[in-house]
């Protein structure tokens, strides 16, 4: 049995997950994605050539066999609750399963959402509705593929009070994350929020162990912890900053380690908070072998069905000719007499001829005109390129009217181009 067969052997899908509500936090503005959320929440912004960041921990919970799911928003999340309403509304509530956003709306008070916690607090009414055993939290802007059915029957096994779902990430990287330190039984000893000097595991001195935004929590304990939170004043109503390292001091707080079973490697997961992160997640999805396995029919992943007729490439002449190599092209694509290496096309890009696109990232409904050369760029949804136009060639040139990253990804938007359309 190959070690793929064996992980999918061990799917949990139980009692346990029927338990559970899955409350998925999508309100976050992601300002490190730069212009790329100026009109959308991150959980929002579309990845790997069809889908949205939202998806990936949505199709995990449907994979898992949690179909009680709540999205809380509240930045922008118009396109967000759109795409939710048009591509999750298939949970039936007849069999008690349901999608249901749950936007901020001062329920306890006159404030928004003040932090994760208070986020879930302020719904905590509609969550007893539920009557949940488990509440499983989830960030709603990473990507990975993850069975939550073993991390909730880890937590039921050990009777914790919270589980944090964990991964080692650079030491260098760590002050982005949560970094917890553990005892031999995976019990969190220390845990502090993006830490100015993270402290290392003892076995890779290299690496930090970092909270990856998923809770377990046992549902009457995280009701009496958050009613606790809400009457401290000098609180940020946060869970790494507030209510987990409170509840290691007197609480059964565990670690579960997002690894192969088999092999005890780190699991795929990336935080695409950054556009170089974003830029190189989509990248790796064009190398033959990449490490974000999406052709998984036993975990697919699901996302809104846009009817489009196929991507289409013509012209075959010496002088012009339309193909794209080692490249995702989605449907509506027309790639007119122009070349395409090593990038990724969304829905209805349209790109004329005499063009080149090289190692880019190029979001649904841009056009791409004429004699240009697109290298290294993200472009916007609904971005027109004008005819002849050059980006990603001469970097300081490019930052007069666009973003460009540490790494040297262009960001090109509608409003950088004077284009308005303010797209989402």
């Amino acid at each position: 049995m190959s070690p793929t067969q064996v992980e999918r052997s061990e799917r949990n899908i139980s009692k346990l997950t029927s338990n559970t509500v899955a409350l998925v936090l999508a309100g976050g503005k992601g300002s490190r994605l730069k212009d790329l959320t100026q009109w959308r929440t991150k959980p929002a912004v579309p990845f790997g050539g069809k889908f949205r960041i939202i998806d990936f921990p949505m199709s995990n919970c449907i994979n898992s066999g949690i179909r009680r799911i709540s999205v809380l928003t509240q930045y922008k999340s118009h396109s967000l609750q759109r795409h939710l309403q048009r591509g999750w509304s298939f949970l039936s509530g007849q069999f008690g399963e349901f999608m249901e956003v749950l936007s901020a709306q001062q329920r306890t008070g006159e404030g928004w959402y003040e932090g994760t916690a208070d986020a879930i607090y302020q719904n905590l009414d509609i969550i007893r509705h539920y009557d949940p055993e488990y509440v499983l939290i989830l960030a709603g802007d990473h990507i990975y593929k993850m069975d939550y059915g073993k991390m909730i029957a880890a937590h039921a096994a050990r009777g914790a009070d919270i589980t944090v779902g964990c991964i080692p990430v650079p030491l260098a990287e760590a002050t982005e994350f949560g970094v917890m330190d553990v005892d031999h039984e995976h019990r969190i000893t220390e845990f502090a929020e993006k830490p100015e000097n993270p402290k290392p595991m003892a076995d890779k001195p290299d690496k930090a162990l970092a909270s990856m935004g998923i809770y377990v929590f046992s549902a009457d304990f995280l009701r009496e912890r958050l009613l606790d939170d809400a009457k401290l004043s000098s609180s940020s109503h946060d869970f790494g900053k507030d209510i987990i390292p409170t509840a290691i001091e007197n609480a059964n707080v565990f670690a579960y380690r997002f690894m192969n079973a088999n092999t005890g490697a780190p699991q795929y997961w990336r935080d695409v908070g950054t556009l170089d992160a974003y830029w190189e997640a989509n990248m790796d999805l064009v190398t033959v072998q990449p490490d974000l396995d999406m052709y998984d029919k036993d975990w697919p992943i699901w996302t809104q069905q846009e009817q489009l007729p196929p991507a289409k490439f013509y012209f075959d002449d010496d002088s012009r000719r339309g193909y794209a190599v080692d490249s995702l092209v989605s449907g509506g694509c027309l790639i007119t007499g122009s070349a395409v290496r090593r990038s990724v096309l969304f829905s209805n890009v349209r790109v004329h001829s005499y063009s080149e696109v090289e190692d880019s990232v190029i979001l649904p409904d841009v056009e791409i005109r004429r004699n240009c050369k697109i290298r290294k760029c993200i472009i916007d949804k609904g971005t027109v390129i004008p005819e002849g136009m050059v980006i990603g060639y001469d970097l300081e040139k490019d930052k007069e009217c666009f973003e460009v990253s540490a790494n040297g990804v262009v960001l090109v938007t509608p409003d950088m181009l004077g284009q308005g359309l303010h797209q989402l």
